[in-house]
């Protein structure tokens, strides 16, 4: 295979997932991992994507403020999976709110086929949607350039006036105990505000927010319809007891 094919294969993986490693790439391409790493190069001179140190990332992404970008990065192939099972709850004519949570912006790749409109308050997902099928309400309000999300008041009043089908939601942490934590108190009042006008709450959490306590202690699990987790089935069960549906994706 010529490296003009092979570019548009790895333009292609990167779209799909956002982010690959160079042994994704060979593998999908049936090549070396040298021959690989020398065409991420050449790429990543050429402008065409961002080069990481275990293989390569959507140029997009990459350009985000370092900090969004690399908590995208964490526990990638997870949240792919926990954000896959999240989309197929999602049928067409939704009206959904998705917040700017790291997790919640990879779902994006998994919707853009749908005929759905999003309410958010995450300039990230507004990028990787434009151009696609979906119908976009940006909130309005403060920005946080590091979070690259609206916040506060005027946001909150934005989001009370549509009613939504579902929300789709992360958070710092979650606890059988005490519920739902956030780091910081804006990132808290939006949960809240988008929990409390959807008809249907999903939080996706990848297995690491599972039992952890954060700096603010918001919400009870009565807050939480599903939670969508790469937790296993063991490590879930007080969660269930709880009266919160659960739904484990695949190792």
């Amino acid at each position: 295979m010529s490296f003009q094919n092979r570019k548009q294969v790895i333009l292609k993986i990167l779209e799909e997932k956002g982010e690959a490693e160079v042994k994704d790439f060979a593998q999908a391409l049936d090549i070396s991992e040298i021959t690989i790493r020398r065409d991420l190069q050449q790429m990543a001179t050429d402008g065409l994507l961002f080069r990481t140190h275990g293989g390569a990332m959507k140029l997009s992404l990459a350009q985000m403020p370092f900090t969004f970008a690399n908590k995208t990065a964490v526990n990638a192939k997870e949240k792919d999976k926990i954000c896959q099972l999240a989309a197929q709850q999602i049928q067409e004519g939704d009206i959904i709110l998705m917040d700017c949570g790291s997790t919640v912006f990879k779902m994006c790749q998994f919707i853009k086929n749908k005929r759905i409109k999003v309410i958010t308050n995450s300039l990230p997902v507004v990028y990787e949607l434009m151009n696609s099928q979906v119908s976009i309400n940006l909130i309005g309000g403060e920005i946080d350039q590091e979070r690259q999300a609206v916040h506060g008041r005027i946001a909150e009043e934005h989001i009370a006036r549509y009613k939504v089908d579902k929300a789709f939601l992360g958070v710092d942490g979650i606890s059988p105990e005490n519920g739902l934590s956030a780091f910081s108190e804006n990132e808290a009042s939006i949960t809240l505000a988008m929990a409390t006008h959807a008809k249907k709450r999903y939080f996706l959490c990848d297995a690491s927010k599972l039992g952890k306590d954060k700096y603010l202690v918001f919400a009870s699990l009565q807050l939480v319809d599903t939670l969508i987790t790469n937790a296993t089935a063991e490590a879930v069960k007080s969660y269930e007891a709880k009266g919160v549906t659960v739904m484990c994706v695949d190792a």
